[in-house]
């Protein structure tokens, strides 16, 4: 399925219409028939999108590879120091509990 194909499934299981979903996600409410028409979402726009929608970045991605996506290396260690960092997992925020116990784990056990 397409990027378009999945928003608007799971869309409609949230009793949500495109417009609607497009203007809680801070896009103009006819954006996301553009991904119909050959546009691709940004990374960002579509973890927004899952978010609203209650699903992972990875439902709506799918086998999708056109996403536009900006990489970005990034030492694991430093990010989890920063509290501004979000991590996630899923397209859930990791708690803070499990981020102290991943970062003891990077630490060698410390």
């Amino acid at each position: 399925m397409t990027v378009y194909e999945n928003i608007k499934k799971y869309a409609k299981k949230r009793n949500m219409n495109l417009q609607d979903v497009a203007l809680k996600a801070g896009l103009s409410k006819n954006m996301i028939y553009q991904y119909n028409k050959g546009k691709n979402p940004s990374l960002e726009t579509l973890t927004k999108i899952a978010e609203i929608l209650g699903v992972s970045y990875n439902d709506l991605a799918g086998d999708n590879s056109t996403i536009n996506a900006k990489s970005k290396k990034v030492d694991i260690k430093d990010a989890m120091q920063d509290d501004y960092t979000i991590m996630s997992y899923g397209g859930r925020e990791i708690p803070p509990e499990e981020l102290e116990m991943i970062r003891r784990i990077l630490d060698g056990g410390k």
